[in-house]
């Protein structure tokens, strides 16, 4: 019996301690164009996706993964140039996700974001589409309503599910497997609508350089990545916050300093309408308004907007005193 070309790789990563070694991006691209394309059989997939959970991926396996996974795509043409691209796949477990608001305040002030993700895969955490959905913020089921939405109010969600189905498929393996797979990471990279800048947020500290250095490898010029309040693309106030770059096709780091002295206690209920009563003023949470400026501060600086970390808390600071306090009155 001939071997299945796709045990390749599996061995590569498998040999043992002294027999195994990384995949190259080559590989890595092969490899998933492989997976994609149903070339591979269930129990390779298992086993190849937590042989890279084990080891965890390095910037060229992730750039390849990424890079066979935008081919894969049916990505649309368009001369509509979008700001800045918002991955959203962790979901929140501690805090509500003040980010949103963050992203919403960039609309309303002329930066078009486009916001990817996926929701359900863990239980026990509140995700981004049910929150727009309970703000009254339709979510969009392809990519001409993003882009409809984007050039008319700046700001479109488009779940997983609607444009990259097989990915998505793998993000549901979670319960299944008890563990996430290199897809989970790899989904914050692909910034479908090839968006000037990009915004990650990851859990696990390591994962910011990878990140980092997998979007050069891509060439995207400029995009940031921090370690998010509960993986999510948010700013905790409570910590110093490093984010690792990529500006102007160069590495670069920088270090945000806590906001407060002390943490706060986490709410007892995520109640999502918190957003709507802290944005129309009737709800006073210090720890709600510091991550959204903060996070909407880092964003700023992110986008180029302005070039220090002082000018970004001010322009954060005054978009959120200016925001339109009767967005929500239609959904109260």
């Amino acid at each position: 019996m001939n071997e299945h070309p796709f045990a390749e790789f599996i061995k590569i990563l498998g040999k043992g301690k002294r027999g195994s070694r990384p995949l190259t991006q080559d590989e890595a691209y092969r490899a998933m164009q492989m997976i994609l394309a149903n070339a591979v059989e269930p129990v390779q997939l298992g086993a190849f996706l937590m042989l890279m959970r084990i080891k965890e991926e390095t910037p060229a396996e992730l750039a390849g993964f990424v890079q066979a996974s935008r081919e894969s795509l049916s990505l649309p043409t368009t001369k509509l140039q979008i700001d800045l691209d918002w991955s959203s796949y962790a979901g929140k477990r501690r805090h509500l996700p003040w980010f949103i608001l963050s992203t919403l305040l960039l609309a309303e002030n002329g930066i078009s974001v486009f916001m990817h993700g996926a929701g359900g895969h863990t239980s026990g955490r509140v995700y981004t589409e049910q929150v727009l959905q309970s703000l009254g913020i339709e979510i969009a089921t392809s990519f001409p309503q993003a882009l409809s939405q984007l050039s008319t109010q700046k700001f479109s969600y488009l779940p997983l599910q609607y444009f990259a189905p097989k990915l998505h498929e793998f993000i549901e393996l979670r319960p299944l497997m008890g563990l996430r797979s290199p897809v989970h990471t790899l989904v914050r990279l692909l910034n479908p609508l090839n968006a000037t800048y990009t915004l990650q947020g990851i859990f696990h500290p390591s994962y910011r350089a990878v990140h980092q250095e997998a979007a050069l490898l891509l060439g995207q010029k400029n995009m940031a990545v921090l370690k998010g309040e509960g993986g999510e693309t948010e700013r905790n106030p409570d910590v110093a916050c490093l984010v690792q770059s990529v500006v102007n096709s160069e590495l670069q780091d920088e270090t945000w300093a806590a906001l407060f002295k002390r943490r706060h206690v986490k709410t007892e209920i995520l109640e999502p309408k918190q957003l709507i009563q802290i944005w129309n003023g009737e709800l006073e949470d210090e720890f709600a308004q510091a991550t959204i400026i903060g996070t909407l501060a880092v964003a700023l600086k992110t986008v180029q907007k302005v070039t220090s970390q002082t000018q970004a808390q001010e322009l954060a600071t005054k978009f959120w005193l200016q925001r339109n306090q009767q967005r929500f009155d239609s959904v109260c």
